[in-house]
This record gives structure tokens, C-alpha cells and sequence, in this order.
């Protein structure tokens, strides 16, 4: 069954009309008037059943998508995103040595750079090409007799599909995914993401020596593959993504929940406390001491890393500049304050403005179910 985000829908009218309107609307100097533009696109829906994006638009978009991603608390620098436009890629192996520049870019040797690269959609000939992975590099997790698990838990599922599909797994606590590239009329194929494109920074603390023994480390470059990019009608399925971390990502959810790395009991043991009852918040000291370790060792790295107190005060810059323009900021709050010490940012004391605007990324159920091996939904 073939997945619906991937088939050829023909693009609404009324929302190309509007994001064309937008367009010039912020970027007026365009070498096509907004009348002419919009004439086109009309002639190319009734004539084709789509239309086309011009290298301008498709930038625009793409970038207006990360302003208006509700969820995200670094859209200051949506300016700053670097568009690269991979709608001529066809083939699994062009894809995947996309994939790899778009890593090149974004790693900048540890000056992470946000960065992403636009796959081709759907068309009424075509369907568009996916990555099942949620993003392209991402660490395996392997189950034991024990009923315990290797790696990261978060990944249990996905790691059997790929093994399924013949990946010969190394089976330790740190080792990154192969790729699954799915393209028009052929099966999904692996490709291993190379070792040279995946900067990882080792875990120490500057207090406390036992963290390094810990063995810990983790991956510079969060891109996000499996989100669809919805611009003027047009679906973008394969549009990876990226910023930088902000540590908690790293050190309060990936390291600390119950149902990834876990490591607030480990943590809790390192530095001797008290774990009897919660009254000790043993909890609370030891994801602080995590994320300390996770900022300092990213800065010993030089790589690039936010805390959520400045991220929390630059967001509040972005919601000013914004109003400012006369922009509405769709806001979840929710996703906005930081998981640790969400009371001491001021993202936490204010409501905000909720709501649907495009372009926009959308995580369909689809390529949630591929990003844990099933190429369907139930």
C-alpha cells in the first residue's frame, strides 16, 4: 500500500494564490510581477494538475516554514537558513550523496549551520522519494535475552526493520543507523551514513572526572527527516532539516527519560545521592549536573550548543521582531518551555498566539510509522 504522503494531490489554489501574494508581498523585487506569477501557476494547475516553484520561492518558503513552526524555540534565525534544492535528485545514490553534502554543510566542522535540503514532491507521474529514518543520524538500539535494552530505546523498532533489511549491526551503545531510502518504483535500500560526516562529542563533566568513565557521548547535527514541508500547495515529503542543539534536548530527554538513555539513576549513584525517596530531588540535581556536563563538553569540542536561558531570551527577541513586522507567532507553549527550570525562563510567564499558518513542517502518520520500521500505518 503506497503511503499517502507520498502521492500526487493536486495543489489548492487559494493557498499557492495566498504564499505567492506573501512572497511578494516580502520580497518585492522579483523579476516576474505578482499578477504574470500567479497567471502562470493557474495555466500550469489546469494544464499539468501541479505547477512549479521558482529557486526564489522555494527559499522563501522553506525559511517561512521554520518561522512559522510553533514548536520551535530558534526561529531568531530563520533568516539564516541555508536552502539547498535537491529536486533534480532521482536515484537512491543521488539522494544519499545529498544526504551526506547536507551533512557536510550543517557539521561546518563543529559551527553547526542550519541547513535544508528540498527533495523532490509528488507528481501526477511520480511519487515523491522518502527517508524512513526521523532523522538522518540517529543511534540503534538492540534488545537483550534480558528484556533490557543496548543503544538508545527510542530506536528498538526501527533498528529490527533495518536489521531485516540486512544491516549487519555492530550492537553497541553508540552506533549510528543505516539510511532507508525509498524512491519511485523501487524497494527501500540501506546506506550507511559515513563516519566522517557524523562529529560526535565525547561526555565529561568539569567537577566531576567520573562522567568521562561513563562512556557517553553524543552526535553534533540534529536533522530532522521525516517531517513533510508544505509550501503553496505543494508537498515536500524529504525535506531534512537542521539547527544546533540546545543542551536539554540532549542532556534532560534524550540521556534522561525513562524511555531513552535513562541515565538519571547512573548519574544519581556518580555523584552519591540520596535516591530513597523523591523528597531528595535526586532527580531534579541530577539532570542539572547531565546538562552541565553536556554544555561543557560541547563547548571543550567546539561544537555549537544553546542553554535554554539564552535560547528562552532570544525567542522573546524573535516574538519582538515579529510583532514589530506585523506577524502573528504560532506558538506551542508546551514545546517552547525548556523540560528543566521551565520557571526560571521567561518563555514560561506569558501565553502566546496558537494556530495553523503555512508554509509549515507537518509529521504525518505515515512517516511515523516508517521511522519505527513499518512502512505502513495502522
Amino acid at each position: 500500500m503506497a503511503s499517502a504522503a507520498r502521492a500526487w494531490q493536486v495543489p489548492d489554489w487559494a493557498e499557492a494564490e495566498d504564499f505567492v501574494r506573501r512572497f511578494h508581498a516580502e520580497e518585492p523585487d522579483q523579476p516576474v510581477p505578482t499578477g504574470m506569477r500567479l497567471r502562470q501557476i493557474r495555466e500550469h494547475l489546469e494544464r499539468t494538475g501541479t505547477y512549479r516553484h521558482t529557486r526564489a520561492e522555494l527559499e522563501y518558503g522553506a525559511r517561512v516554514a521554520w518561522r512559522n513552526s510553533s514548536r520551535c524555540i530558534g526561529r531568531l534565525y530563520w533568516k539564516s537558513l541555508r536552502v539547498l534544492d535537491r529536486r533534480t535528485s532521482a536515484t537512491p545514490d543521488e539522494i544519499h550523496a545529498d544526504l551526506c553534502e547536507h551533512l557536510r554543510q550543517a557539521t561546518n566542522h563543529g559551527r553547526i549551520r542550519p541547513v535544508i535540503s528540498v527533495f523532490a514532491p509528488a507528481t501526477p507521474f511520480r511519487r515523491a522519494p522518502l527517508v524512513w529514518n526521523s532523522q538522518l543520524i540517529r543511534y540503534a538500539g538492540y534488545r537483550t535475552v534480558d528484556g533490557g535494552v543496548i543503544g538508545d530505546p527510542g530506536n528498538v523498532d526501527f533498528t529490527d526493520a533495518v536489521r531485516r533489511l540486512g544491516w549487519q549491526a555492530p550492537g553497541g551503545w553508540f552506533d549510528v543507523l543505516p539510511l532507508v531510502i525509498e524512491t519511485h518504483g523501487d524497494k527501500p535500500q540501506l546506506f550507511d551514513v559515513p563516519r566522517d560526516l557524523v562529529l560526535e562529542v565525547p561526555i565529561s563533566h568539569p567537577d566531576h572526572p567520573g562522567f568521562a568513565e561513563l562512556g557517553l557521548r553524543w552526535h553534533a547535527v540534529p536533522a530532522i527527516s521525516n517531517m513533510r514541508l508544505s509550501i503553496g500547495g505543494i508537498d515536500y515529503p524529504l525535506a531534512p532539516f537542521n539547527g544546533w542543539y540546545m543542551g536539554t534536548e540532549i542532556g534532560a530527554r534524550n540521556f534522561a527519560d525513562a524511555d531513552r538513555y535513562d541515565l538519571l539513576p547512573v548519574v544519581a549513584e556518580l555523584l552519591g545521592l540520596d535516591t530513597s525517596k523523591d523528597t531528595t530531588l535526586w532527580k531534579d540535581r541530577a539532570v542539572v549536573e547531565l546538562n552541565v556536563a553536556v554544555l561543557h563538553s560541547f563547548e571543550a569540542a567546539g561544537v555549537k550548543i544553546t542553554d535554554h536561558h539564552t535560547e528562552s531570551q532570544r525567542f522573546l527577541t524573535h516574538l519582538e521582531r515579529e510583532e514589530r513586522a506585523g506577524r502573528r507567532v504560532p506558538t506551542d507553549w508546551s514545546w517552547i518551555v525548556p523540560p528543566i527550570s521551565g520557571g526560571l525562563t521567561p518563555v514560561f510567564h506569558r501565553y502566546y498566539d496558537e494556530g495553523d499558518q503555512r508554509p509549515n513542517f507537518y509529521l504525518d502518520d505515515e512517516a511515523k510509522a516508517r521511522a519505527t520500521g513499518c512502512p505502513v500505518a495502522h
